[in-house]
């Protein structure tokens, strides 16, 4: 509905295509900047204490997923806004 909406409000449906896509595009560069800081102070953090390995990395793993869920969310929320 709120598609909808959102689509209804644009002038012009090339207007709301070209939103689609650079969200989309947005949404794929902010994740993978998330997913890369994550990454590099999870080895920080291992280089500073080696015997938490296992606590380190199961919390970066639950962290990138998070992350990855969101920016997930936010492509396919573009692509119904681009097909729809």
């Amino acid at each position: 509905m709120l598609v909808s909406i959102i689509l209804q409000a644009a002038a012009n449906m090339a207007v709301a295509k070209l939103g689609a896509g650079i969200g989309a595009g947005l949404a794929a560069i902010g994740a993978g900047i998330g997913i890369g800081q994550i990454g590099g102070s999870a080895l920080e953090a291992i280089a500073r204490q080696p015997e938490s390995v296992g606590d380190i990395r199961s919390n970066m793993i639950v962290a990138a997923a998070l992350v990855e869920g969101v920016a997930f969310f936010a492509i396919v929320l573009c692509l119904l806004i681009l097909f729809v």
